[in-house]
């Protein structure tokens, strides 16, 4: 999220998100690619053409279920979290898939409302707002899940970024260490190391990352009051301790 000034918190509602457009070469890639869903593309008769070309295979394999009479089974508020509630965001704000099957999940991402819990929640089921997260953690500890963890929601304005990464945000303000309680810290690794296990991804600051981390992108969360030293070990010492009832599709 970008702050203004200590005086001027922008709002949760003004952040800039979207899918952007893919990086290829890494996080740090600054080659654009066209993804799929910008491209004419015309299936029928067992056959998916781009202008006169022909869709790579796994390119074709991440748009089954868009085939006629072809729909991706699905469970309304169905939870990949233990403990979180469901609370589903704007179709808008995030686009359909079936990670990690398509794409390889291997990057957390870590936000800041600007706001309250109360606003995140608010703002991403807003079909205007354009983006939202997986997940909003409350200073008291509650979780959210607003998007399954198989889908690519547009959190981090950055389109390699989202098809690879769970997004999770974090009331209050970058500018207010106060903000970021202990219960939230607890809740937040609990959640970071449920994923990290779900995907094998290595829990570590390459790959548990802040806003401010994206490439291209311009927001400042979580800010300079974020406790990195803190929150990655917890985050570790909660994935040596198994969580019952979390589920991976």
């Amino acid at each position: 999220m970008r702050v203004r000034g200590a005086g001027n918190r922008k709002p949760a509602s003004e952040r800039s998100g979207g899918d952007g457009v893919r990086k290829r070469g890494g996080m740090g890639g600054r080659k654009a690619e066209r993804g799929v869903g910008r491209r004419a593309v015309l299936i029928g008769g067992g056959a998916a053409l781009v202008g006169a070309g022909v869709v790579a295979r796994d390119e074709l394999g991440r748009l089954w279920w868009r085939l006629p009479g072809t729909e991706k089974p699905r469970v309304e508020g169905e939870l990949d979290h233990a403990g979180a509630v469901w609370t589903a965001a704007s179709g808008a704000n995030w686009r359909r898939a079936d990670r990690p099957d398509d794409y390889t999940i291997d990057r957390v991402v870590i936000h800041v409302v600007q706001g309250s819990y109360r606003t995140a929640l608010k703002v991403f089921k807003d079909p205007g707002h354009g983006a939202a997260t997986h997940y909003v953690v409350g200073g008291d500890g509650r979780v959210a899940q607003m998007i399954r963890e198989l889908d690519v929601a547009f959190h981090a304005g950055n389109r390699d970024v989202n098809e690879r990464s769970i997004g999770i945000e974090h009331e209050g303000f970058v500018d207010r260490p106060e903000d970021f309680t202990d219960a939230m810290y607890a809740s937040s690794a609990r959640l970071t190391a449920g994923i990290c296990a779900r995907y094998g991804i290595p829990v570590d600051r390459e790959h548990i990352i802040g806003h401010v981390e994206v490439p291209g992108t311009d927001h400042t969360d979580p800010g300079p009051h974020w406790d990195w030293d803190r929150y990655i070990p917890m985050v570790r010492q909660a994935a040596a301790r198994p969580s019952p009832g979390t589920t991976r599709l």
